[in-house]
């Protein structure tokens, strides 16, 4: 499988969508559970042309993606979904541990739906960019 990652665009986003339900799906919540998440779970093409949305593709097929929101330099992780059959190295919202050991810390909570169920927030700090240009790259 090569997959390639790229900025989705607008015509993506019902497939981005059809991976956000299935990837839940796969967790077995409760149908009604789903609905509930419906328009959580719903990628618009608003979303996509607003803010940035990246897509991993295997030729035409969608295999996950994520998309961050906000425009100053914190951006919430809006969305990062997988496609089921690619799943195995997290959960949700047992993905803690995926996001931890990438870097994150647990700053908090944060509640969720059905009413008494929460989530973990994690925070994830980012060096910004530093321009190359004109300079060597350190040695590691």
């Amino acid at each position: 499988m090569d997959v390639v990652i790229r900025r989705a665009v607008a015509a993506d986003a019902p497939a981005l969508t059809r991976v956000a339900h299935a990837a839940k799906r796969y967790w077995r919540y409760p149908e009604a559970w789903i609905r509930l998440w419906r328009d959580a779970l719903t990628v618009t093409a608003r979303l996509v042309e607003h803010h940035p949305v990246f897509c991993a593709v295997d030729g035409a097929r969608v295999r996950g993606f994520y998309a961050l929101s906000g425009s100053s330099a914190t951006r919430e992780l809006e969305h990062f979904w997988v496609d089921p059959a690619l799943i195995g190295r997290g959960s949700d919202p047992s993905a803690a541990g995926f996001y931890l050991r990438m870097g994150a810390r647990r700053v908090g909570e944060w509640p969720s739906t059905p009413r008494g169920r929460s989530l973990p927030l994690l925070e994830l700090r980012i060096a910004p960019d530093r321009p190359t240009v004109g300079r060597r790259p350190a040695r590691r």
